[in-house]
């Protein structure tokens, strides 16, 4: 085990380059994010003096390490937030999920606000014991929703029960049906999506269909519904997936040229503005803001982990996506 403080000595090859590269690349399972908040909090010492991540070696510094870089080891905390249970048994629950809340806090988080308000925090308050497959980090947790995105989830309550939802996500036996609005309207009323993704090279919060090495995704769509207001034109779609990557129904949807509405991540734009060739209906605002992404998951179908009987869940539009939508189609 290394002992700390820890000092390297950057050498003249190492002369020009930022110092949170230089440690990230000489300290064992440390990322360069993690690299930068320990400069942040003063736990890293150029020739004893406190610096910034982007400093430029010249050579020759000392440079010191406080404490180990290793965050500890994160334990999922339970809190006491409001959850609504659709369904619940000895085995698993069903939940409907706010937009807004984290499913678990990130792997770089501490036992801060950063790990406070999590889905997880509140099932562990509710349910006391859940499966442990996933981590001390992810109790319960067999898929997961965007933070932006609503509706229901599967969680399981005992491993066995885990390791039975995780076998049918991964044969794709699981069924999920999300409801999206994007802006504009599809040339096709169904279609198919089936492009890899893959992490964006330069913007790292971000997927791509045009990266190079990515997952393969399915998504399929239809057009439930073609709304044309002084806003602009939106279409609703009911859209099931067959895989489950990261932000898959909104990079396919937005690959098309038809983001979610709300999702400025992916070309969405923050606010809808009424249409300058088009008048506005009277008492109706000029611009209108959806403070997250139009996508909720309104449809899961599965069988049960244990006893194999078929369950099914249907879960409306929250009230902000109600409301949204009534507004457009009587505009």
């Amino acid at each position: 085990m290394t002992d700390f403080p820890l000092t390297l000595t950057a050498s003249a090859d190492d002369s020009g380059q930022r110092l949170d590269q230089y440690l990230a690349a000489r300290l064992a399972d440390v990322s360069r994010a993690r690299v930068q908040l320990l400069i942040e909090r003063g736990e890293v010492l150029v020739n004893a003096a406190a610096v910034k991540a982007s400093l430029r070696l010249k050579g020759n510094e000392q440079i010191t390490i406080t404490g180990p870089p290793q965050a500890a080891p994160l334990r999922a905390m339970a809190e006491e937030i409001p959850l609504d249970i659709v369904y619940e048994d000895e085995d698993l629950a069903v939940v409907n999920k706010p937009a807004g809340m984290m499913v678990h806090a990130g792997a770089g988080a501490t036992d801060d606000a950063r790990n406070r308000g999590t889905l997880v925090n509140a099932l562990l308050h509710h349910f006391k014991a859940l499966s442990g497959v996933g981590g001390d980090l992810r109790p319960g947790i067999v898929h997961r929703l965007d933070r932006a995105t609503s509706g229901l989830m599967v969680v399981a309550k005992n491993d066995g029960a885990h390791r039975g939802l995780a076998r049918q996500f991964s044969g794709r036996e699981v069924h999920k049906t999300y409801v999206a609005l994007v802006h504009g309207w599809p040339k096709k009323d169904r279609g198919t999506i089936q492009s890899a993704i893959s992490r964006h090279s330069q913007r790292r919060t971000r997927m791509t269909t045009q990266g190079f090495g990515g997952r393969d995704a399915v998504t399929h769509y239809v057009v439930t519904r073609k709304i044309d207001s002084p806003y602009g034109k939106f279409a609703l779609l009911e859209v099931k997936i067959e895989t489950g990557r990261t932000h898959q129904i909104r990079v396919h949807l937005a690959s098309l040229g038809y983001p979610v509405v709300g999702d400025s991540l992916y070309g969405a734009p923050g606010e809808l503005r009424t249409q300058s060739n088009k008048r506005r209906a009277a008492g109706m605002p000029a611009t209108i803001a959806l403070e997250r992404n139009f996508l909720h998951s309104a449809e899961l179908e599965l069988a049960h982990p244990v006893t194999g009987k078929a369950l099914k869940f249907r879960q409306a539009l929250p009230q902000d996506l109600a409301e949204l939508l009534a507004s457009l189609a009587s505009s």
